[in-house]
C-alpha cells in the first residue's frame, strides 16, 4: 500500500529518543528547551513553546491574548475542526468566512464584512502548506484592533514574500501530529515575537504556576515530554530536507497530471512557498473524487479528503455566526477535494505510479 502520509522516522530519531528513555528525564526539562531554542531559530521568531498538541498551540494562543466571553475570532470554514472549536472552548465564538479556491485559504474579500468591531482575532488557516495573503489578513485585522493567531499545522517550512509563515502574526500555533512536516507522535507549539504572549502560555501550559506549587491562575497539564522533543529535535535538523523531497515529489504530480482532464492541480502563488504537507487536487464532476478514492484505493494507493465536511455543517458548531457570503467555495471545496500520497518516505517510482493510476481512471 502507498499510505497518502506517514511520518519519516529514521535511526537517528529512535537514538535521539533512547537516549531520554535512558537518561530517566522524561517529562519536560533540558530536551523540550533545546527544541524550543531550536524551532525558535528556524522559525526566525523570538520564542517558540511547547505544547502537547496543535489544538492546545490554537487554545492557549487565543488565551494568552485575552481573547473570551463577548469575543469574536474570524476562522475559515474550510479547516480542521480544531480551528474553531478552541475559539468556542476559550468562551469566544467563531466567525466562518469562505476560503478562495486556488490555494484553499481564506478569502481575504470576505474579511472585510466580517470583522466587526466585537472580532478579538482572526486565525488564517495555511492549508495544505500554502500561506494565506498575509499581507490581506493584517491589514484588515490591524484596521479593526484585532490580533493574527497564524494556524501553521500544516505549513512548517512554508513562506510568505520569503518569510517563514509563523512570525507574521501576533502568535501562531503548529502541530507535530504524525502526519506533519516533522512528528513528536502528539505535539504541537506556539510561536510569538512577544514576551508577554510566550509568558502566558508557559504558565498557562503548566496548572497556571509562575513558580512550582504557586498557582496564578486555572491552567492546564499541556506540556510536551522531552520524549517526544527528543524526536521533534531530531527531526527539525533535517526539516528542510524533508520539505525538498516533498517539493520534488508534487513537482513530478504536476508535470505527469498536468494534461489530465477534469483534474486541477495545486498552485504556488508568485509570493509563496508552498511546504507541501498535502498534495491536494480538485477532481471535476459529481461523485468523481469518491470513484477515483475507490478506483486508487482497489490497487494500492491510500488517499484522503482533507476534509468532507466544511465547519457550517459540523453538528458541534451549529448555531455559529457566518460572514456574508459564506460559505459556497467551502461547500464545493468538501465535494471535490482529494489528497494523493505525499511524504517524504515515498520514492519517484511511487509518485510515477499513482500518477499512472490516475490517467488511467480518467482515460478508462
Amino acid at each position: 500500500m502507498i499510505r497518502v502520509s506517514s511520518p519519516h522516522i529514521t535511526d537517528e530519531d529512535v537514538e535521539a529518543v533512547v537516549r531520554v528513555l535512558r537518561s530517566g528525564m522524561l517529562a519536560f526539562g533540558p530536551v523540550g528547551e533545546e527544541f524550543e531554542r531550536e524551532l525558535a531559530r528556524y522559525l526566525e521568531v523570538k520564542h517558540a513553546v511547547a505544547v502537547s498538541s496543535g489544538t492546545a498551540a490554537l487554545y492557549l494562543s487565543l488565551r494568552a491574548l485575552g481573547v473570551g466571553p463577548g469575543d469574536e475570532v474570524v476562522v475559515p470554514d474550510f479547516t480542521f475542526f480544531a480551528t474553531a472549536s478552541t475559539v468556542l472552548l476559550a468562551g469566544a465564538k467563531p466567525v466562518l468566512v469562505d476560503v478562495e479556491l486556488e490555494t484553499y485559504t481564506v478569502d481575504p474579500s470576505q474579511l472585510e464584512g466580517a470583522a466587526t468591531d466585537r472580532v478579538r482575532a482572526v486565525v488564517p488557516v495555511h492549508l495544505y502548506g500554502h500561506p494565506a495573503d498575509m499581507d490581506q489578513v493584517l491589514r484588515v485585522a490591524s484596521e479593526r484592533g484585532a490580533h493574527v493567531v497564524e494556524d501553521c499545522a500544516q505549513a512548517l517550512g512554508a513562506e510568505f514574500r520569503g518569510r517563514r509563515v509563523g512570525g507574521l502574526g501576533h502568535a501562531a500555533a503548529l502541530s507535530f501530529y504524525p502526519t506533519k512536516t516533522i512528528t513528536t507522535g502528539e505535539g504541537g507549539a506556539v510561536a510569538t515575537n512577544e514576551d508577554q504572549i510566550a509568558d502566558a502560555v508557559r504558565f498557562l501550559r503548566s496548572h497556571g504556576q509562575r513558580q512550582k506549587y504557586y498557582h496564578v491562575e486555572l491552567g492546564w497539564n499541556m506540556r510536551m515530554s522531552d520524549v517526544q522533543a527528543a524526536l521533534g529535535l531530531s527531526q527539525l535538523r533535517r526539516v528542510d530536507r524533508m520539505i525538498e523531497k516533498r517539493r520534488a515529489l508534487a513537482r513530478i504530480y504536476v508535470e505527469e497530471l498536468s494534461p489530465v482532464p477534469g483534474l486541477r492541480l495545486p498552485v504556488e502563488r508568485p509570493w509563496a512557498k508552498h511546504a507541501y504537507n498535502l498534495f491536494t487536487v480538485w477532481v471535476e464532476g459529481e461523485g468523481t473524487r469518491d470513484r477515483l478514492a475507490r478506483f486508487l484505493g482497489e490497487r494500492g494507493v491510500e488517499t484522503a479528503v482533507h476534509y468532507p465536511v466544511p465547519l457550517h455543517r459540523q453538528p458541534a458548531l451549529a448555531g455559529v455566526r457566518k460572514a456574508r457570503g459564506c460559505c459556497p467555495n467551502s461547500e464545493e471545496a468538501s465535494k471535490h477535494v482529494l489528497s494523493l500520497p505525499l511524504h517524504p518516505g515515498l520514492s519517484e517510482d511511487d509518485v510515477l505510479r499513482v500518477s499512472r493510476l490516475v490517467k488511467e481512471f480518467f482515460c478508462s
